[in-house]
């Protein structure tokens, strides 16, 4: 009797949570695709339920959640949605299962500052694995030592291509300087600094001990005066570090002052502090929702979902994603 043979078809299903409808949206487009149906429903008791329409046997889903604390839910509401949406899948027989958490909840809760305390960046790794995700896709995590929390494939994504870009088309990089609010993104800001041609500078700060989003920015270790500046950080939680920073750099003789950021995470008085501040324009990505009660005229937001897209179409086509960047998101 002949052996049975058959040529494998590959098939791509993107799904998208509740949290973020919009970038999955322009990330389907980017791929020359629909987003599929996961017929998302919440009891009335709050449990969330999942049920996809049509079959995905074999196939190879990527299930799109940014874990968002908008649009009336949580930060854990988006999580668990997106763990239920993953153990659907997997129940369903799916070939494989790619967790895309463009923001990744609980990523500053990364080791034990203090004793007693979780590691809760390791708790969501741990939830995700398993749920049954096979790998993870996520943007500029807030350290990439929580690569290492996996034991599964991760791709690391950084939104720096598109934010060197928008800098090179909107600055003279010969009067710019970048500017890290913090000693600890330096190394960060060094490798921003060298991609658009600019000088380098950071601000030492100070943040008291057993307090939480509360900084006293201290002095700037770097020439900024007659510059403009520009504040790189991974996210803009209150905006209290990136406001202190502004006002410092402005004491110190900056002519302009920026902020670059890829997560607008933008919570409690963010805003307020954002629209009084001294910087003059705030440049993030739309990793996370912006709700339209937190649109500021400062306020510009750059799209991540291309590089998104190219990541997951290398994935599927079992491709380099590191090339997509030039090995630039290793660093």
């Amino acid at each position: 009797m002949e052996p049975l043979e058959t040529v494998t078809r590959k098939r791509l299903h993107l799904y998208s949570g509740s949290s973020h409808p919009g970038l999955a949206a322009d990330i389907a487009a980017h791929l020359g695709t629909e987003l599929g149906e996961p017929n998302l429903r919440r009891f009335a008791n709050g449990e969330m339920h999942c049920r996809f329409d049509e079959s995905i046997r074999g196939a190879d889903v990527f299930i799109v959640q940014t874990h968002s604390g908008e649009h009336g839910q949580s930060v854990n509401d988006s999580l668990m949605e997106q763990l239920i949406m993953i153990d659907a899948a997997k129940r369903a027989s799916a070939k494989r299962i790619t967790a895309v958490c463009p923001f990744y909840g609980y990523a500053r809760q990364d080791r034990k500052a203090e004793g007693r305390e979780p590691i809760t960046a390791k708790l969501v790794a741990d939830m995700l694995t398993a749920a049954g995700a096979d790998r993870v896709v996520s943007v500029d995590l807030h350290s990439g030592q929580i690569q290492g929390f996996f034991d599964m494939p991760v791709d690391h994504l950084t939104a720096m291509p598109i934010q060197v870009d928008y800098l090179r088309r909107t600055t003279q990089p010969d009067d710019l300087v970048v500017v890290s609010p913090d000693s600890g993104g330096v190394k960060a800001a060094k490798r921003f600094a060298n991609e658009v041609g600019a000088e380098l500078a950071f601000v030492n700060k100070v943040r008291p001990r057993g307090t939480a989003n509360q900084v006293v920015a201290d002095s700037i270790v770097g020439d900024v005066a007659g510059h403009s500046c520009v504040l790189l950080d991974d996210m803009i939680d209150s905006a209290g570090t990136i406001c202190a920073s502004a006002d410092l750099l402005h004491e110190e003789g900056a002519t302009d002052v920026w902020a670059m950021t890829t997560h607008g995470v933008l919570s409690g008085p963010a805003i307020d502090r954002l629209k009084n501040s001294a910087l003059t324009k705030v440049v993030i990505t739309d990793t996370l929702p912006l709700p339209e009660e937190k649109q500021l005229d400062k306020i510009e937001v750059l799209s991540v979902a291309p590089i998104i897209g190219q990541a997951i179409r290398s994935v599927f086509d079992d491709a380099s994603v590191s090339e997509i960047f030039g090995g630039r998101n290793q660093s």
